[in-house]
């Protein structure tokens, strides 16, 4: 999107500057026009670096792409057309992101191109599976339908993504806090006794040695501390930017104790709705295929998912590569087996992704009640190995006396 500056006049004579946000000068002027004035200059201005829009990650909030998805698909069943519909959740939306990007889309559909064709040309903000659900759904005549299932499959998606996300918050929060605290002890704490020991001159346990040397070390190499963390951070970095490092970590995700079955889980819920959703709008399977393989979210997964794409060009059941498929357990395969013999393999698809989807949510409410009981007493077993080791010489020095 353009900016533009303007000099304009109302009808009571008083003349105003401003800036406008458009396609290409013609729709700005066609806008500024709609408000009732004289339009005096409008010149396209540059824009610099400190004043671009720059998103790190996705700049539309899940939430906001749902509430979009589900209020147009209202408004065009309400009889709305969709130019009338896109310029209200213009107005409407939160997100300027996609504020932004529904005015572009607006001045392309008055310029007669399809709605599909519009979203396509902002990829950061439509993805794949919804720029082709709704040109299947524009070919066969069923947007409000389209939209309807877009609306129900970002929310199952969403509330998915969620749980999954709080399941790893907690350990990770409590992880973060029990580093916070073990640093803090061997950095301001231990070293209050290191002198009160070295002057008793007292056989001190393994264990408290072994603390000291930590505390020591924190104390007068923290900066050899600094720098491992920071080259694992880099390290992950670049192993996600390869292809073969980008597999691994999938991989690990899917293999990591405890929280890599409820991974697991999460992937399958997300590949079967997707793939249920594409099929049930007509999209071409290969083509649903590869767009399930672009946004499965995991490399291992997505490894599968095209040999499968393979087996259907050669004329085999889609099925087949899946069972050879360790990812994907015996419920998902034979579920679509049996919808690519009786013709309902999006009806299939979608009763897979409900028995996942809830199976992710009683995990979390599992995991949720046994792990915070062990991630307080690993929190407390930590804290008070620490504590021991100053103790331990102490009750030992006082008992010689």
């Amino acid at each position: 999107m353009k900016q533009f500056e303007y000099v304009i006049k109302t009808n009571r004579g008083k003349q105003i500057r401003g800036k406008l946000g458009a396609a290409d000068k013609k729709t700005a002027m066609e806008e500024l026009r709609k408000r009732d004035v004289t339009v005096f200059s409008l010149e396209e201005t540059k824009q610099t670096i400190l004043q671009m829009d720059i998103y790190i990650g996705n700049p539309v909030k899940p939430i906001h792409f749902i509430i979009y998805c589900r209020q147009f698909a209202t408004l065009i069943r309400a009889g709305v057309s969709i130019v009338d519909a896109n310029q209200i959740l213009t107005e409407q939306t939160e997100s300027k992101p996609l504020k932004k990007a529904l005015f572009d889309v607006n001045s392309s559909l008055l310029r007669g191109i399809s709605f599909s064709q519009a979203v396509q040309d902002h990829k950061r903000i439509f993805p794949p599976l919804f720029v082709s659900m709704i040109r299947a759904g524009e070919e066969a005549g069923d947007l409000e339908g389209t939209l309807d299932r877009l609306a129900i499959y970002y929310e199952k998606q969403h509330s998915t993504t969620e749980k999954i996300k709080s399941a790893l918050t907690y350990p990770l929060t409590v992880g973060i806090m029990a580093i916070a605290a073990v640093v803090y002890l061997l950095w301001a704490i231990v070293p209050q006794f290191v002198t009160m020991f070295e002057s008793m001159d007292a056989e001190l346990p393994v264990i408290t040695q072994m603390v000291l040397m930590l505390s020591n070390s924190i104390q007068r190499q923290w900066y050899f501390w600094l720098l491992g963390v920071l080259l694992m951070i880099i390290l992950y970095q670049v192993c996600k930017r390869t292809e073969r490092g980008a597999y691994l970590l999938d991989y690990l995700k899917l293999k990591v104790p405890v929280f890599g079955k409820l991974n697991q889980k999460g992937s399958i819920a997300q590949f079967t709705r997707t793939f249920a959703s594409l099929y049930a709008s007509s999209v071409p399977v290969l083509q649903a295929l590869a767009i399930v393989e672009d946004i499965s979210g995991n490399k291992v997964i997505g490894k599968y998912i095209h040999s499968a794409g393979d087996s259907l060009r050669q004329g085999k059941p889609l099925s087949e590569p899946l069972k050879r498929a360790w990812v994907f357990p015996p419920l998902v395969t034979q579920m679509i087996a049996i919808g690519e013999e009786t013709g309902s393999l999006d009806q299939m698809l979608e009763k897979v992704a409900d028995f996942y989807e809830m199976d992710v949510e009683n995990t979390v409410d599992r995991m949720k009640s046994l792990l915070e009981p062990l991630l307080i007493a690993f929190l407390a077993g930590v804290v008070g190995i620490i504590v021991a080791s100053i103790m331990l010489p102490m009750f030992s020095i006082y008992g010689n006396m």
